[in-house]
């Protein structure tokens, strides 16, 4: 999936969230999403890709940046707690060399987004939350 149709997907996805708000505290090339003030996305340009940091859940992070190229540790972020997500993957066997060759899609970059959506809106105090995020989305509570 390009660059571009990645943050597209992504933004189209977390403005349909209760309570999300775009702002841009580092200036107007920087989408930064939040819920209740808490940052849970960022849309950028690194080295001349469309990128966007995502919070992860630190073991799934790991296991997302070994599986796929397009995802890297989190761009000026705290490295376990987020993750870059570029886009650009390629066909399987025709990536760099020790690449495995999957190819983020949009499935995935959906539960990218609601994941990290989700992490933060757990982490607010539980009379800020919009939404359960035990069971928002079909989420099985148990």
């Amino acid at each position: 999936m390009d660059p571009d149709t990645v943050l597209t997907l992504a933004h189209d996805q977390a403005i349909q969230y209760p309570s999300v708000e775009i702002e841009h505290p580092f200036g107007p090339e920087y989408d930064v999403f939040k819920v209740r003030g808490k940052m849970f996305m960022m849309h950028f340009d690194l080295r001349g890709v469309p990128s966007m940091n995502l919070k992860i859940d630190p073991p799934d992070g790991e296991v997302l940046r070994d599986a796929y190229e397009e995802i890297t540790p989190g761009y000026h972020m705290n490295k376990k707690h987020w993750i870059t997500v570029a886009g650009a993957g390629t066909a399987e066997g025709e990536g760099p060399e020790g690449a495995t060759g999957n190819i983020l899609d949009a499935d995935l970059l959906h539960d990218l987004v609601f994941e990290s959506y989700c992490l933060v809106v757990a982490k607010l105090p539980k009379k800020d939350r919009p939404v359960d995020p035990r069971t928002f989305g079909g989420r099985d509570a148990t």
